[in-house]
Order: C-alpha cells, then structure tokens, then sequence
C-alpha cells in the first residue's frame, strides 16, 4: 500500500518511448500544467526527433515564460519553433512578440517583427503599444506602416497609439482617423482620448468625448473626473463626481483618489474627510492611502496626515516623500528631517521627489550646511542626480541665508539652462536683503524668458518701494500699462459650513462684508493695543503716514480671518488658503491674534504653509 501511495505522488516522467506521438503529448501536458522544466526538456527531445506540436500548446508554453520572467527559456522556444522548416502561425509568432515586448527587449521584437510574412491587426499593435511606452515618434510611424501595409487599426491599436501623443496636433488629427474609422464610439477609445486631451490641458475637447457618449461606464466617469482633478479645476471635478454618483455609479479606488485630488487642490478639508470613510473601504490599497496623506498635508491638517501614515501597512517611497515634503511646506522641517532618517533606516531608498524635500525642508528653517551636505551628496549617497529644482532649492536656501554671491555662483554652476523660476527665486532673495542691482538683473532675465508675466513686475515695483524709489516704482508700473500686464489681486479663501468664502482686497461683493469689516476694525483696535504697529513696508503705493496703514487694513487674509472667527467656534481651526504669498504685515497680525483670541489659523500660499499658534508661526518667522 505505501508503495502505491508514492507512486500516486510522483509527478508525470517524461517517457522513454519511440513514438512521437507520445512525446508530443507528454509535451502538451507539461505546457498546459505550466511545469516548465519537463516542458523544455521534452522540447529538447521533440527537436531531436523532429516533431513538433500544435501552437496553442505552444503559446501555453510562451505564456508561462512570460509569467515567470523567464528569458533563457524564451529565446529557447522561438528558436525551436523556427528551427527545421517548421513555419509558425502568425498566431504564435505574435505571442512571442508579446513575450519579448513584456521582457522588455525591444530589439529581438523589432526582428522577429520584420522577418514576419504576415502582420496582422495583432503584430501591429503589439509593437505600437510597445513604443508608445518610450517611442513615441515609433508609435506614429507604425500606425502609418499599419495602414499602407492595409491593416485595418482596431479600438485597442488607437488606444495604445494616443498614448504617445506629443501633443494637441498629432491627438486631434489622431481623433479625426478614429471618427473615419468609425471607432469614435468604443468606450476605450473614447475613455483614452478624454485622458490624453486631458493630459494636454484641453478639457473642452475631454468633455466634448465624454459629453457625446449616449453611455457611459466607470471607466469613463474615472477619466473624466481624474482629467479635471489633474488639470486643478476641482470645483468640476467634484461637480461630475456628484453626476456620476446620481446616475447609480459607485466610487471605485480610482475615483476617489481623483476626488481627493480635487479636494487637495481647493483645500476642501471637511470634504476630504468625508472621502476618507469611503477609502476605509479599501484600507490597504497603496495609491489611495497617498492620495489621503497629501490630502491631509496640503490642507494643513498634519496631524491626520501622520495618522493616516502610520495606519498604513505598506508604504513606498511616494508615502515617505509625501510625508516629508508635507511635513516640511507646513514649517515642521526639523521634523520633515527626521522622519527622512526614518525613511533610510526602513530601507526605502529616496528618488528624486525625496530629495527635494529635504532641501525644502533645509531651505525653510535656514540649515544651510545641512542643505549643502545633502545637494552635494545626493548622487552618492542616494543615485540622484541634481534637478533643476534641486538647484532651486539650494538658491533658495543661500538666498534665505543672504548669501547672494554664493547663490549666483551656484546658478553658474547649473548645467541645463537656469528658467524664470530659478531667477525669480534669485530676485526673492534679493528683495528681502535689498540687493538692488542682483535685482534688476535677475528680473530682467525672467523678462527676457516670460515677458508677460506679472510677477516679475511687482517684485521689482516692490523692491523699488522698499528704498522709496518711487519713480522707478512708477516707471515699471507704466511699463505694465503699455504691455497690458495687470496684477494678480491678492485674493483668500476659508470654508465655512461646506461653503466657499472668497475674499479680494477692494472687493465689496460678500453679503457680510459691511458686517466684516465692523468687527475687523474693532479687532485690529484690539492688537494694536497688544503691540502690534502695521508695518508699512508692505504698502507698496506713494501714500503718507495714516493712508499706509488704510491700505494694510483690509488685506484678503485678514478679512478671511476676521470671518472665520465670526463663524466658527473657538476650538475650530481657521484654514485659509491664498493665491499669494502672505505679507509680513498680515504674517505678524496673525500671530498676535492667534495668541490674544486663542486661535488656531492656518495661512496655505502658493510657497508653505503657517500655522500660527499661541503667537507663533510654525515657519519660525523664516519664509
């Protein structure tokens, strides 16, 4: 009995047996049990033979290579099937091809590809969806060979090749080739052209694709929604997640990491939280749990980003790094910096993204040999080379610090060409340490790469104003004039009760405003007695003694903060959100009123984050 036992056990020999036939079946067992060894041993003999099987045994054979990454065995099948006069199928040729191109070897599929003596549908958009990865000129050009060779394109060969669209000419002369094709209407093909029209920016034509479609299905309504997201428009993308939902859809992973990314983008916090109790439904999946800590961090709410974080029980590097940057952009550098050194003892190895953090995080609590250690040691250290915007964190931190020369010296240094945000960066730097002449060079650099661009305009209006060189303040403001360049209005946002509340320096349009203002008079009466002085540095206008203050008076922010105070209660966080970066004067009445009224107030401007508590800013007064 245990000797009929063992034998039950054994797995299938290959035979000894004269008889082709046998060895040919016991081929075809092995390739569909997927028992690789026996299988290529059994080839070995078929070839001695000179037999050969069917090719769907044959593609079961190619498909378990594929599987198991193994390239020896591979390579081995293809020179068999070609071996002795035996002349495969285009179906079996084209698994192969598919075998290569999932083990990455461009060049054996490029080969097999061109020794083919029929190419179907298949073998094309094999090799089209392959370059549209790395190859997008490649792409193209095989879809044209594709159609003189008089191969027809199907839904899955257009929506490989609008991947590798270089841009809106190529895409819409692509859509135009699906409507003559009559592909139009295929939920993928329609489902990638909104994604790649979304990828280039032209939302118009996204929600054109989708608009038309008499169906839809989640796929879609993930594009759509993700497209918007991506493109910062979150107020639509929010809207179309209410439709989607309306129509009896439910939210997939994919759809809630794109309406966080629309909450992210508008700092809608109470909306973010909300999501976060659908997420709790796919608790361990990686991509939405980032999408929640970045949620967390760019809205200001740190303490829910780190729980988040430690909840989750894989994290890759775009965990860490969002971590760390987040943690640094909210003021909490030393923190960002520790948390780095957590991130290297668990064996996540930085990128790029990582690093750029870190100097982030340097760059705002002013360690300037820290930053260096880490921008001069980055390849070493960590196999990253310095990006321009490694380079641009470095010259943020030197200009911090005022060392100017040093900074201009890095520029120097750079090997790609410095762009306007470099130099402004530069002239940032300058304006604080009222550098004047670095000044007009930098800004007379950023003018010759975007002379449209108003910022550059006010930052030198405002270092001219700050050493009272008022014509000047007024030569580069008629400048403006002649070219037609308008500045951006400060302007601030805050929610209340799932509401919107913007505010704009000048702007009587808010139901309460009158309201507003009355209690924010009353208050600045208040910090003024505290010690606070208005500080008309900030004032950027010819005017005298009180008509300065005037001016600081009403500044978006402080209007923002005088409403949230009007309307939420006192244990609730103000989170206001700008579109500018925050004045020294406003940055000075928030931290004495965050201690006077015992207020939490958290300022987001395009730079960082400030969280003023107890009268002081979490950026240290360094930003």
């Amino acid at each position: 009995m245990k000797a009929v036992s063992k034998l039950k056990g054994m797995k299938p020999r290959l035979r000894n047996v004269a008889d082709p036939s046998s060895l040919v079946n016991d081929f075809a067992n092995f390739c569909h049990q997927w028992d690789l060894p026996r299988a290529m041993r059994a080839m070995d003999a078929m070839e001695r033979y000179g037999v050969f099987a069917d090719a769907v045994t044959y593609s079961e054979l190619i498909k378990c290579c594929s599987a198991r990454g193994a390239v020896r065995e591979g390579k081995r099948v293809r020179e068999h099937v070609f071996c002795k006069g035996y002349e495969p199928k285009t179906f079996l040729v084209n698994t192969l091809l598919n075998m290569y191109v999932k083990f990455n070897l461009l060049d054996e599929a490029e080969e097999l590809f061109d020794e083919m003596p029929e190419r179907n549908v298949v073998s094309w958009t094999t090799m089209i969806s392959a370059y549209s990865n790395k190859f997008n000129d490649k792409a193209l050009k095989g879809l044209i060979l594709m159609f003189r060779e008089g191969v027809r394109p199907n839904m899955f060969t257009y929506s490989s090749v609008l991947r590798a669209c270089d841009g809106l000419p190529n895409l819409r002369q692509l859509h135009c080739g699906i409507i003559k094709t009559g592909l139009e209407s295929d939920v993928f093909v329609r489902s990638a052209l909104i994604d790649v029209y979304s990828k280039w920016g032209d939302l118009g034509n996204a929600f054109g694709v989708f608009d038309e479609m008499p169906t839809r299905d989640l796929v879609v309504w993930n594009s759509i929604i993700g497209g918007f997201a991506q493109n910062s428009d979150g107020d639509e993308a929010l809207n179309l997640f209410k439709r989607m939902k309306r129509t009896g859809f439910l939210a997939d992973q994919a759809t809630l990491t794109s309406v966080l990314r629309a909450c992210t983008g508008l700092a809608l916090l109470e909306l973010g939280r909300q999501v976060h109790v659908h997420v709790l439904k796919y608790d361990q999946d990686l991509i939405l749990n980032n999408a929640l800590i970045d949620m967390y961090c760019k809205c200001g709410s740190l303490e829910e980003a780190d729980a988040a974080f430690s909840r989750m029980v894989e994290k890759d590097v775009i965990s860490w790094s969002t971590m760390v940057a987040g943690l640094a952009q909210n003021g909490y550098s030393r923190q960002a910096l520790e948390l780095f050194e957590s991130m290297k003892e668990s064996g996540c190895r930085p990128n790029y993204i990582t690093v750029l953090g870190v100097l982030f995080a340097c760059s705002h609590a002013g360690l300037v040999e820290k930053g260096w250690h880490y921008f001069r040691s980055m390849k070493k250290l960590f196999g990253v080379d310095p990006g321009r915007e490694h380079y641009g964190c470095m010259i943020d931190l030197l200009g911090r610090a005022g060392r100017l020369d040093e900074a201009v010296e890095l520029i120097d240094e750079m090997e790609s060409e410095p762009d306007s945000v470099t130099w402004r960066t530069l002239l940032g730097a300058c304006r604080v340490h009222r550098n004047l002449d670095l000044a007009i060079y930098a800004a007379k650099k950023i003018i010759e790469l975007e002379p449209e661009d108003p910022g550059t305009y006010i930052l030198l209006s405002n270092i001219y104003a700050n050493t009272q060189r008022w014509e000047d303040v007024a030569e580069v403001r008629k400048t403006m004039t002649l070219r037609g360049i308008r500045k951006t209005p400060g302007c601030s946002w805050i929610e209340v009760d799932k509401q919107i509340h913007a505010f704009i320096l000048g702007d009587t349009s808010h139901p309460k405003v009158d309201e507003i203002v009355q209690h924010l008079n009353k208050l600045i009466e208040r910090v003024m007695g505290e010690g606070y002085v208005p500080d008309t540095n900030f004032v950027l206008q010819d005017l005298e003694g009180e008509q300065k203050e005037d001016s600081l008076r009403y500044h978006s922010e402080k209007l923002a903060i005088m409403f949230g105070m009007m309307n939420l209660s006192r244990e609730k966080t103000i989170r206001i959100r700008k579109n500018l970066r925050i004045c020294g004067d406003c940055h000075v009445f928030a931290k004495v009123v965050s201690k006077m009224e015992n207020r939490n107030i958290v300022i987001r401007d395009p730079i960082r984050y400030h969280h003023f508590r107890n009268g002081v800013c979490s950026c240290g007064d360094y930003w």
